[in-house]
């Protein structure tokens, strides 16, 4: 699998973070989230599979407000490749991913979260699709026909629910918006990620939508094999929050108009202050 004739050039670096390694063609980016029992071999199981790509890489790992031992285990990991950011409050998953792509450089960026309940070894898949179907994304789907699932029945029928609610809505021609492993051209996350406005559950829809509203409508969609874990951070709770914001995406892009607006505000030079947080590198 070669990445090299991928088009565009990655962009610099960010000086403020630990050094990339050179060259870098694929970014992996990891949020993480209470997974200090489980991230170190995680990462390790991670890198065995990009190591047989034949690309170089890079795994920017998030830590998204951790009391526990996310940090100091995905440090233990010792590999130049992997770069670990921390920051003191917990914001959500959105917040981690686009932090991630803002210190990531490679020329194609991948979403996978750190429980692995999904694959790695999808990602070579994610990228022969890619450059066969020269899409802007692809995005794992657990109702592909060639999907490897194993998760609850309630899970499976808030999975299709959900999605028949997005068809609805926003006319995405895709069977699952939610499945955390995704591989996005950077560009289409440079013009998309400084529009939305979720943080949290709903940001991988916010993201799509914002992406198609641009231009970028060749979405992909490509078996994954997952491993349902019943430890998992998503709960009741976070269900009833991803609708919540599901409609609060839809009053925005129909009602508001907000993403259009944002768009214009974000080319005009801004006057006034901006909030900051604090973000550490590790390692």
């Amino acid at each position: 699998m070669k990445l090299s004739e991928m088009s565009g050039a990655p962009p610099q670096a960010n000086t403020a973070s630990p050094s990339a390694p050179p060259n870098v063609q694929l970014s992996v980016v990891v949020p993480a989230y209470r997974e200090g029992k489980r991230i170190y071999d995680n990462l390790i199981r991670l890198l065995d599979e990009l190591n047989k790509l034949d690309a170089t890489y890079e795994v920017i790992v998030v830590s998204d407000g951790n009391t526990d031992a996310t940090v100091r285990e995905a440090r233990r990991v010792g590999s130049p490749r992997v770069r670990v950011f921390h920051y003191p409050m917990n914001i959500g998953k959105g917040f981690a991913l686009s932090l991630g792509v803002a210190q990531c450089v490679g020329e194609l960026v991948t979403f996978i979260d750190a429980d692995m309940e999904l694959d790695p070894a999808n990602i070579a898949v994610f990228i022969d699709l890619m450059e066969s179907s020269n899409c802007d994304a692809v995005i794992g789907s657990k109702r592909h026909p060639d999907s490897k699932v194993s998760y609850p029945r309630f899970r499976r029928f808030q999975s299709w629910a959900y999605q028949i609610l997005i068809r609805l809505l926003f006319n995405l021609n895709v069977r699952d918006t939610q499945t955390g492993l995704k591989l996005f051209r950077r560009q289409v996350l440079l013009e998309s990620l400084p529009l939305l406005a979720i943080k949290k559950f709903a940001f991988d829809l916010e993201l799509l939508v914002v992406a198609r509203q641009l231009g970028y409508r060749n979405v992909c969609e490509a078996p994954i094999s997952l491993d349902f874990q019943f430890e998992s951070t998503v709960n009741l709770g976070s269900a009833g929050r991803v609708l919540w914001d599901t409609a609060a995406i839809f009053y925005r892009l129909r009602i508001l108009r907000y993403y259009e607006r944002r768009r214009i505000e974000l080319a005009t030079p801004a006057t006034g202050d901006e909030r900051t947080i604090e973000v550490r590198a590790e390692g």
